[in-house]
């Protein structure tokens, strides 16, 4: 099974950080992603650029409506994710445990599938 490892971190954090604190803590998440690949269970990652240069977009009506960031409504923004296989919800959480991002962000774990089932 699939599933999505979402780095949910707080808004305004990366700003706290100096280039180099930054740089460190980007080299871990990527250290974590080659263990990953190399359990074999990685199938892909990304880190997020901030969400102050993100869009929303909704059609309502057949009304487009599109919101630049920073999105204030938000407490938190998702700054990465890291899709894996995994047999249980149970390993993909021990996958999640390992990532350095727990320390500062919070993890949250979805399996992937139809998006009617409940």
């Amino acid at each position: 099974m699939a599933y999505m490892l979402f780095v949910a971190e707080p808004r305004g954090q990366r700003a706290e950080r100096t280039e180099e604190e930054g740089k460190a803590l980007y080299q871990r998440m990527l250290d974590y992603a080659e263990d990953l690949k190399s359990r074999g269970v990685l199938r892909a990652y990304s880190s997020l650029r901030n969400d102050s240069e993100g869009q929303r977009l909704q059609i309502r009506a057949g009304k487009r409506s599109l919101r630049d960031g920073p999105f204030s409504e938000a407490r938190e923004m998702i700054g990465g994710f890291f899709l894996v296989d995994c047999a249980t919800r149970d390993e993909a959480v021990e996958l999640a445990a390992l990532c350095p991002a727990a320390e500062w962000a919070t993890m949250e774990v979805r399996e992937t599938g139809p998006c009617y089932l409940g």
